[in-house]
């Protein structure tokens, strides 16, 4: 498996410092963005597989961003695992409406956070692999160019 990158999307210095020191032994890279605007500048730059997003950010909420990168056929395939400190059955709904692929209240658990980026980014690269191998399949498929 290539080695992945995580965009850790949070306002809260404190925040940021504890997921970073989590995901020190993942074989990952990393990139932080502090705000809804600075994560859309970040994602483009950087080219994520996993975002853990925060919902309660400036400029721009996590709702937000994660409805914005969802509807973006560039951006939609990066898996969004909301981290937030809210946690009401509406928050919830709201970020399951708004695209985002998983949900973690904090207190975060290490345990239970590192074991859903795995599970996370064994999907996105079964994913990307099944998407290459259909592409692969339709060049087959095509009809030989007659000018050939």
């Amino acid at each position: 498996m290539p080695q992945s990158k995580i965009l850790i999307a949070d306002d809260n210095l404190t925040n940021v410092e504890l997921l970073e020191a989590y995901l020190a032994g993942c074989d990952c890279q990393t990139a932080v963005a502090v705000d809804g605007r600075d994560t859309l500048a970040k994602v483009a730059e950087f080219q994520p597989d996993l975002i853990l997003l925060d919902i309660m950010m400036p400029k721009l909420s996590g709702f937000e961003v994660c409805r914005m990168l969802k509807r973006d056929p560039k951006t939609q395939h990066i898996m969004i695992l909301m981290v937030t400190a809210l946690n009401e059955q509406g928050d919830i709904e709201r970020a399951v409406a708004s695209g985002c692929d998983d949900f973690l209240s904090k207190p975060i658990n290490k345990l239970e956070l590192l074991k859903r980026i795995e599970i996370m980014l064994k999907l996105r690269h079964v994913t990307d692999e099944l998407e290459r191998l259909r592409r692969y399949i339709d060049s087959m498929e095509e009809p030989p160019s007659r000018n050939a």
